[in-house]
Formats: structure tokens, C-alpha cells, sequence
């Protein structure tokens, strides 16, 4: 929900339209992979979930096009080239998560914004947990996007966000 609630902020800002539904619909589904019952033995976690988006999206209905735009989110959402203008969900979902998981561009939100949200949405011990899971991620698929974060700054970074002590 904080990373829907973010990239939704972080566009609202700077008057960015952009796809409601796709970017919830995606940032619910973002990281289901991770878990235990879908994770991939083989597949970086954000394709994992690109692919069960296009299964859940089509027990919504949506078009075969609409799915897809689901699985790209997800996929992208690891990437932080995305420009707003060519993508604005993708770079939505990415500036969402980013916010949420390690911090990055919380400076761009209202604090009191930052603060009722995570009120209204708990972290729960999240940074500590997500960075053990990126730790499993990347222990078994060194190549993966995961990987690259776990070996430089980005596990420090995440238990250090500051919403962590909120």
C-alpha cells in the first residue's frame, strides 16, 4: 500500500496522469514473488511477478495488453532509468518503492504525509525483513537485480530508513 501511496503522491506533485488502477493493481502484486508459495527457483523475483500479474490480471479480465502492462511495471520497478514521460506508471512504482523500502526520495514527500501513512500502514519490522529476503534472492541468483543491491550500500540504506523508527 506505502509504495502505491508514494508513487501516487510523487505524481500528484508534478501533475503527472497516469493510470490509478495499473499502478495499484501493480504495486500490490510487486513483490509476491518473494514469498515462499511463488517465488521462482530460476527466475529473478520481479519477473516471477510480472508473470503471476499476467495470471492475476486475467482472472480480473483485463485485456492481454492491460496484463502486460502489469508484468512491465513489475519488471521495471527494479530499474531506476525509467523517465515519467515515457512510463509513468513503471517510474511511479519505481520512485514508490524506492521510497518505502530504503528511504530514497523521502525528502520529496511532506513529512506529515510520510508520517500518517506510515500511521495508517505499520512497517512491522519490514526493513529487516525485506532485506532477508533480498539476502535469500541473491544468495540463490547471483545474477539478479537483488544481488546487485544486497552487494553494495542498499541493505544499510533500507534498515537505516528513517520510517523505520517512526
Amino acid at each position: 500500500m506505502r509504495s502505491y501511496f508514494f508513487g501516487a503522491a510523487w505524481a500528484q506533485a508534478r501533475g503527472l496522469h497516469f493510470d490509478s488502477e495499473l499502478l495499484f493493481v501493480s504495486a500490490m502484486l510487486h513483490d509476491l514473488a518473494l514469498t515462499p508459495p511463488f517465488d521462482s527457483h530460476a527466475l529473478p523475483f520481479e519477473e516471477a511477478g510480472g508473470h503471476l500479474a499476467r495470471v492475476f490480471t486475467a482472472g480480473l479480465g483485463w485485456p492481454r495488453e492491460r496484463r502486460h502492462r502489469a508484468a512491465e511495471l513489475i519488471v521495471l520497478h527494479m530499474r531506476d532509468d525509467v523517465e515519467p514521460e515515457q512510463d509513468p506508471e513503471s517510474r511511479l512504482l519505481q520512485v514508490g518503492t524506492s521510497a518505502d523500502v530504503s528511504g530514497a526520495g523521502l525528502d520529496a514527500f511532506d513529512p506529515a504525509f510520510v508520517e500518517a501513512l506510515v500511521a495508517a500502514y505499520p512497517r512491522l519490522g519490514f526493513a529487516e525483513s525485506f532485506v532477508d529476503l533480498f539476502r535469500d534472492q541473491a544468495e540463490r541468483k547471483p545474477e539478479c537485480a537483488a544481488a546487485k543491491l544486497v552487494a553494495g550500500q542498499w541493505p544499510d540504506r533500507t534498515l537505516a530508513n528513517p520510517m523505520e523508527r517512526a
